[in-house]
């Protein structure tokens, strides 16, 4: 994969703690997804799933770079967002798997997991739904005089909607901190992007609005780290927004158990192939000098962590059908 570059400056690369820190994140999004593909799988759980395996080294960047009180929207193939923006794992399994101790109750589930806690505000089920949302948070940090970010994260499809085009061209004209990352990992739901747009690439819709755009290896920790940095360096002082069209893959369709006849094989079993989490962990060790104890150690907290994780929330309770009258309506005293 080659991308190239538009029109960003460079940073100098990731420190040990940065470095770690990404490694930590897209360890702990495998170990998590592994026990919800394999208790799914074994019918030990049931929920609809969407897999963002593959995908891990764009939210490791994100997490290297953002603030405990920056936002992020996502969607609902957003796991490794809400790992990487710090929702604690017990409160975050327990609303996948639709738990009174989740997030929401467990009544938001994996489409509609919100902490504002963490910085995490929506997760969208909607495709492009929350690109307006995100403008509308920027434009609170812009009113409070706040150097908070936003960060919205999107599939490639869902640049075909309208409200991408409208968000990006208002969060443009206002000059809104928000950052659009398209994780694009080349299918909207089960449409490749070819068939579904004449443009070579999605980074050169910026230009239509007049916003900086990247278009970045997704599978490259430290090269998605780098952009990042740039965009939000850039939104933190006052410079606006950034579009970035994030390459990537994934790995198990999109969702969980479906036929996937519409991806070629040989793509998928090539991308797989290239799985960036240990082709990261290689790097690591290769190139910046990582002794792989580290991460020997760090992989084994990470698998602990997630099996308490579950282990806490199926002893939780499921939501009382009673349940289904309270968090509706805000009573405002005027």
């Amino acid at each position: 994969m080659n991308p190239g570059r538009v029109a960003v400056d460079q940073m100098a690369e990731p420190g040990g703690e940065d470095l770690l820190k990404m490694y930590e994140i897209q360890a702990t999004v495998v170990a998590a997804d592994e026990q919800f593909r394999q208790r799914i799988s074994s019918g030990e759980v049931s929920l609809v799933y969407y897999s963002p395996r593959g995908q891990e080294a764009i939210s490791a960047a994100l997490g290297a770079h953002l603030r405990p009180e920056d936002y992020l929207v996502t969607t609902y193939r957003g796991l490794h967002d809400q790992i990487a923006k710090g929702i604690p794992l017990p409160v975050l399994v327990a609303e996948y798997l639709g738990r009174t101790t989740g997030t929401c109750g467990g009544k938001g589930g994996p489409m509609h997991v919100t902490h504002a806690a963490s910085g995490v505000m929506v997760t969208t089920g909607i495709v492009g739904g929350g690109l307006p949302i995100a403008n509308g948070l920027a434009l609170a940090a812009v009113l409070d005089d706040s150097p908070r970010v936003t960060v919205v994260c999107f599939g490639d499809g869902a640049t075909n909607t309208g409200a991408f085009h409208e968000a990006v061209n208002l969060a443009a004209v206002w000059d809104l901190p928000v950052i659009f990352m398209c994780q694009n990992n080349q299918y909207g739901e089960h449409t490749a992007i070819a068939r579904s747009m004449r443009v070579a690439t999605v980074a050169e819709r910026a230009a239509a609005y007049g916003i900086p755009a990247m278009r970045l290896d997704g599978n490259d920790a430290v090269a998605m780290w780098d952009g990042v940095g740039v965009a939000v360096n850039r939104a933190r002082n006052g410079g606006g927004p950034t579009l970035i069209d994030a390459l990537t893959y994934r790995f198990h369709g999109h969702i969980l158990g479906e036929d996937l006849a519409y991806q070629p094989a040989d793509e998928r079993n090539a991308a797989i192939a290239a799985d960036p989490v240990p082709a990261y962990r290689s790097r690591l060790i290769g190139q910046f000098g990582v002794n792989a104890i580290e991460l020997a150690v760090i992989d084994r907290r990470v698998a602990a962590e997630v099996e308490e994780a579950f282990t806490l929330a199926l002893a939780g309770p499921e939501p009382d059908i009673s349940s289904l009258h309270t968090d509706v309506v805000a009573e405002v005293a005027l």
